[in-house]
Parts: C-alpha cells; sequence; structure tokens
C-alpha cells in the first residue's frame, strides 16, 4: 500500500493504493476505486475491501472524499453528493493514468453504494459496478427516517449554520453516530448500535471525526441513488442481505440495471458487511470473480 494524491477542482485528493502480491509495473491489471459509509475514510471498511480485493489480483484505491479525511476541502465535514460523484469522476482518471492498469470498477460499501450509481450512470470509462450492503439512498427512505417534520427542522438548521458561518466563519456541528445523543445525525438508544464507529479495534480509527456539518443537510435530504439506475448498462453486481439496509433497494437497483447483472445474497447484519470476515471475503470472494471477468480494456 502507498498513498497517493490526486486532484479535482482545484482539490488535493488524498488515497492508499494497494497493489496484488507480486506486482509487476509492467504488467496490466483491473483496477476498482472502493469507498465506503456516509463520513467514513479510507482507513475504515473502504480500506478493508481494497486489501482484501488487491490479494485477489486487482490495483484497488480507497481514498477520503473532498471536506474528510486528509483530503482538502472547506468547509469539513461536509456531505455534497454532487462533489462525492465528482470526486469518484477524478479517481477514474487517476487510476486510468497509471501504465499499469487496464480498466476499472467501482465498488461502493453502505452509502458509497448510491454514489457509484451516478458515476456507472454518467462515465462509460468504468466497466463494472459492485455495492456491498448497499445503502442506496431515496427521498422515501429519508422520510421514513426523519419524516417531513424533521425535514423541515433539519433544512432550518442548515439554513442557520450558513448564516452562522458567513457572519462568523464559525462551522456548526453534530454528532454522526449516536446511541445516546438524540440530536446525532444517526441516533439509536440501544447499546451497542454503533459499535463499528465507536470501537477503537473496529472503526474508531483515529483518523475516523464522528461530526457532521449541519449545512450538509441542505444537499443530503434531496438525494435519490436510484434516480438514474435504469441508465446503468454496465455489468454490476450487489451483494447484500435482508438484514442489511433497505433490501427493497437493492433489489430495484438489481432490477434497474440494464446491463449484465448479478444478485448475490447472502446472510447477517449490514455491520457484518464492514469487518466480519465470513462476510466480507463472501462479498469480496464475488466481486473479484466480477471484476476480473468484467473489468477490461
Amino acid at each position: 500500500m502507498q498513498k497517493v494524491n490526486f486532484t479535482r477542482d482545484g482539490l488535493t485528493l488524498v488515497g492508499n493504493l494497494f497493489t496484488p502480491t507480486d506486482f509487476d509495473e509492467n504488467g496490466h491489471y483491473p483496477a476498482a476505486i472502493v469507498q465506503g459509509s456516509f463520513t467514513s475514510v479510507k482507513e475504515m471498511m473502504a480500506g478493508t475491501y481494497a486489501q482484501k480485493l488487491a490479494e485477489q489480483g486487482l490495483v484497488t484505491l480507497a481514498f477520503d472524499y473532498a471536506h474528510y479525511g486528509d483530503s482538502e476541502g472547506t468547509p469539513r465535514q461536509l456531505e455534497v453528493p454532487a462533489e462525492k460523484i465528482a470526486d469518484l469522476q477524478a479517481a477514474v482518471t487517476f487510476l486510468l493514468d497509471l501504465p499499469y492498469v487496464e480498466a476499472v470498477g467501482m465498488l461502493g460499501v453502505c452509502t458509497s453504494a448510491s454514489n457509484a450509481t451516478f458515476l456507472a450512470a454518467g462515465d462509460d470509462r468504468v466497466k463494472a459496478l459492485a455495492t456491498a450492503a448497499g445503502f442506496l439512498v431515496t427521498p422515501a427512505v429519508l422520510d421514513a427516517t426523519y419524516s417531513q417534520d424533521g425535514i423541515a427542522e433539519r433544512l432550518e438548521q442548515a439554513a442557520a449554520a450558513k448564516q452562522k458561518a458567513d457572519q462568523t466563519g464559525e462551522e456548526t456541528f453534530i454528532t454522526v453516530y449516536s446511541e445516546t445523543e438524540p440530536d446525532a445525525a444517526n441516533y439509536v438508544p440501544i447499546e451497542g448500535a454503533y459499535d463499528y464507529y465507536n470501537n477503537p479495534a473496529r472503526g474508531g480509527v483515529p483518523e475516523y471525526t464522528s461530526k457532521l456539518n449541519v449545512q450538509s443537510w441542505t444537499t443530503w435530504l434531496d438525494f435519490d441513488a436510484l434516480a438514474r439506475a435504469s441508465d446503468i448498462t454496465m455489468p454490476t453486481i450487489v451483494v447484500h442481505s435482508d438484514e442489511s439496509a433497505v433490501p427493497e433497494n437493492a433489489k430495484a437497483l438489481y432490477e434497474a440495471a440494464q446491463g449484465d447483472k448479478e444478485l448475490a445474497w447472502c446472510d447477517g447484519n449490514h455491520w457484518d458487511y464492514y469487518d466480519s470476515d465470513k462476510h466480507v471475503d463472501y462479498a469480496v470472494a464475488n466481486i473479484s470473480r466480477y471484476f476480473h471477468k468484467h473489468v477490461t480494456a
């Protein structure tokens, strides 16, 4: 693994590039961008998948989206789906410029599956799409999560946060995942509900900041990951389970995709697809097989 950087609209984005065992710079390899959950950084589930896929013979890139981790972008901890999609396009360019990369695929884990659907629908340089426990956000999901009144309240909070930032330069943040803070972006009052993010032995790594910029509500609360799903014509594999996030949307993505496609359904809950060896290895085995078949020049 080596740290790399590339640019998007003048911003420097920082990633970790993984290469296969016995890597030969004069060879030609399929490559994959691997990105993770809402507000996550490259050292979390994205890095787990990137390393395991590299062990299966792919060149892989896990990077920090703009506004997060080691990458540039202000304000910090800002969730802007359109920018994340642009970041992914820049990552495709970066990988294709490497002399040993034959072609590029895209793996979105959790919320990055939502960003990945737009990349797949709009960038024919990408040869295959994969999702693993994809959290495919739609207005209906956001309505069920926050309610219409809750969405209206959050949009008011976002407007106030922007006004405060414009006037004072001070940003407003809330916790992203919490079992004790009702005002968190994601609140589940059950002990262990967010163990992945809070446990240093799992995803609670020093590089991660569990904070969301409140201005994010303006750009996040109308996101529709399935809006262009029927425009996806590239080979697509959807890895999911009944207990992963919004399984009906994973099936909807599979049904809408127009090209060669595969649905790999397993057991386990959503968090299992972040760091359970059994479930991650199941996803990696299927995605690796699919990418070796379809990510070609």
